[in-house]
């Protein structure tokens, strides 16, 4: 009969779970919200400020509009939003080479600053082929007879694999080994009732027309079900798990009751880990994760933690000591030895909260809010509809391609192809790349809109004419600043980039060193521009003064481009053909640059005139300062680092 309905069965109450699970931001929008916001609050403010000298000095409404619009101009930039959505599509492509489909774009960029990745066991670090190991019981072809009556999967015909869940073809794979065919069994010995397997019940039972109740599940579960047979199960559960094999026990009863069970034996199976696998948790504990968390997240670990999970003492060596939490629904000694194996945890290391055994889709829902409030940022993998409500509730959701659910994959922002845990790793190593793409698009950005700000409020303070119009401003946005942005989130991924740590949720993109940066380079830009302009006026009329300034700034914005490739290392040294688009961005762009200055329409448009040589060469050469400062101060500061640690070295005691 029917047992329940409607949101009182097992889907039911996967899909009350999913419906409490909340999509979190993330960590690039919020980021990104922040310096929006930021934005705002300093064009509102010198808008406001060139205002007020404006009408202080007597100026006309016009005049004062002008500046302001122009301000306001020079502080947003216009290509941000493209070049966000253009550095996620190309990871979008980057990821599908190493078997990762996206189907949320964001998700590209959070998978790169993942400091705890939540992943199942079967499948994913594992082989996901299962064989049958070891027998134990009295009677092995029994044994396997019974196991082999409680499968729903279906052996294929050459006996080497099948269709369904992994452990019953495992199961009848041994069994036809032995002469027992499941299909042989279903004629003789028909079904009349079955109690599906479940997270909660741990057991699968079968009764069939002969009378007999088959029943085949979790050892811990089924032993206390077991009046007979079930002398020594223990120990060899015991000594079985310890050796990583996942243990099935399997009883014959009468009737429907579960209960008074005799036991037959015990089922090993084996399922050996990647290879992959291994060599990528290597890697991902490489990127130590600790360090990603921020003080204020270390210090509410404990705290929080506690609120939401019983072993949550340890939090913050937790934290520390992985990068990869297991959450299975095996033994306990089965999976704390794959894990051993896999390299998560060391040879004599407790599992903590590195390995969750027997998880149920509340505890993979727990787990990820825990991780949550300690300050992590959490990948989760599954494949089943048991995971969809975790991997929900996680920064970014990864369903396993080739087992995993409609459902699931509604439910996650990634898919594997692959269902392997190297594949995630990998896309962990381009989406760190290409938010280091963005930061430095960004910062490349902001640093020509920090000059261009500049040197409109020291001109409007200083009572000059603009030395740039409203139209040039947005000319040099769009065109001279945003192709380059563009051209530099396609960069190739740095080799190093796993050996850097990840970055904390509440980090923001842009830290003391980018700030730093931006503001040095729109000295050296204003500096250069405003000489230029401020020497022009004094010689010439308004217009040529006009054209150097605008001349100056481009070129010293398409130059600074390649500077803007590494923080800390010159061109040459990122690969200076390494990225040819780029080369090919800055060249096109400068002829462009050079055109519009001798094409009647454009000239009438932006308000310019023709350039002569000798301006063209002072506009290249002046163009050139800024960025050949950029790179000198990056070997000034190698050099100046290196000495410390000379001092430090030589300092120290032999």
């Amino acid at each position: 009969g029917v047992l329940a309905s409607c949101m009182a069965t097992e889907l039911g109450k996967v899909a009350r779970l999913l419906s409490t699970a909340e999509e979190a931001e993330t960590p690039l929008q919020a980021r990104l919200a922040k310096v929006s916001q930021l934005l705002l609050y300093v064009c509102s403010a010198t808008v406001a400020v060139v205002a007020i000298i404006g009408a202080a000095r007597g100026v006309g409404l016009f005049p004062v509009f002008i500046s302001a619009v122009s301000l306001a101009v020079a502080a947003v930039p216009e290509g941000l939003p493209a070049v966000v959505t253009i550095a996620l599509a190309v990871g979008v492509r980057r990821m599908v080479s190493r078997n990762v489909l996206v189907r949320k774009l964001p998700a590209v960029e959070t998978l790169g600053c993942a400091t705890v990745i939540c992943t199942d066991k079967t499948g994913t670090l594992t082989t996901g082929r299962m064989a049958v190991r070891e027998l134990w019981g009295t009677d092995h072809r029994r044994l396997l007879d019974a196991a082999a009556a409680n499968c729903d999967a279906e052996l294929a015909a050459d006996g080497r694999g099948g269709v369904g869940d992994p452990t019953e073809v495992a199961i009848l794979i041994a069994a036809a080994e032995r002469g027992i065919r499941r299909e042989q069994l279903e004629q003789a010995r028909a079904r009349v009732s079955v109690q599906p397997f479940d997270s909660e019940r741990k057991r699968m039972s079968i009764l069939r027309d002969d009378g007999v109740l088959y029943v085949k599940g979790a050892v811990e579960l089924m032993l206390p079900r077991c009046t007979r047979g079930a002398v020594g199960a223990s120990e060899a559960n015991g000594d079985m798990a310890a050796r990583g094999l996942r243990v099935l026990a399997v009883a014959v009863g009468q009737g429907t009751a579960e209960e008074g069970l005799e036991l037959l034996g015990l089922i090993g199976i084996a399922d050996p880990p990647r290879t992959e696998a291994i060599d990528a948790i290597a890697a991902a504990r490489v990127a130590s994760p600790a360090s990603g968390l921020t003080s204020r997240a270390r210090s509410s670990n404990v705290a929080a933690s506690r609120r939401v999970h019983p072993s949550a003492s340890r939090a913050a060596a937790l934290v520390a000591s992985s990068s990869a939490v297991v959450i299975t629904g095996d033994h306990p000694t089965t999976a704390l030895a794959i894990a051993r194996e896999l390299g998560l945890v060391g040879p004599r290391d407790p599992a903590g909260d590195v390995v969750h055994a027997r998880a149920t889709p509340e505890d993979k829902l727990r787990i990820v809010r825990a991780w949550k409030a300690r300050g992590a940022v959490v990948a989760m993998t599954g494949d089943g509809v048991n995971d969809a409500p975790a991997l929900r509730e996680a920064h970014i959701g990864i369903c396993m391609g080739k087992t995993g659910t409609e459902v699931t994959r509604e439910a996650a922002d990634m898919v594997l192809t692959d269902d392997n845990f190297a594949s995630i790793v990998a896309a962990v190593r381009e989406g760190r790349g290409i938010f280091e793409n963005i930061r430095k698009a960004l910062v490349y950005l902001l640093a020509g809109n920090a000059a261009e700000l500049a040197i409109m409020l020291v001109a409007s303070l200083l009572g000059l004419p603009l030395p740039l119009l409203p139209l040039q401003i947005l000319w040099i946005n769009l065109v001279t600043d945003g192709l380059p942005a563009l051209a530099l989130v396609m960069d190739p991924t740095h080799e190093d980039v796993m050996l850097q740590r990840p970055r904390g949720a509440d980090e923001p993109i842009l830290g003391r060193a980018e700030w730093g940066t931006i503001l040095f380079t729109a000295a050296l830009q204003t500096t250069a521009t405003l000489g230029v302009f401020i020497w022009a006026l004094e010689r010439r009329d308004l217009v040529e003064a006009r054209n150097l300034a605008f001349s100056v700034i481009v070129f010293a914005e398409l130059f600074r481009a390649f500077a803007s490739r590494s923080p800390t290392k010159v061109f040459w040294e990122v690969g200076a053909f390494s990225n040819v688009i780029l080369l090919g961005v800055v060249a096109i762009s400068a002829l462009v640059q050079l055109g519009i200055h001798h094409i009647p329409a454009t000239q009438a448009l932006f308000q310019i005139g023709s350039l002569s040589l000798s301006d063209c060469a002072l506009g290249v050469i002046v163009g050139l300062g800024p960025v050949t400062l950029i790179e000198l101060s990056k070997l000034v500061r190698r050099a100046g680092t290196q000495l410390r640690v000379s001092s430090v070295h030589d300092a120290k005691p032999t």
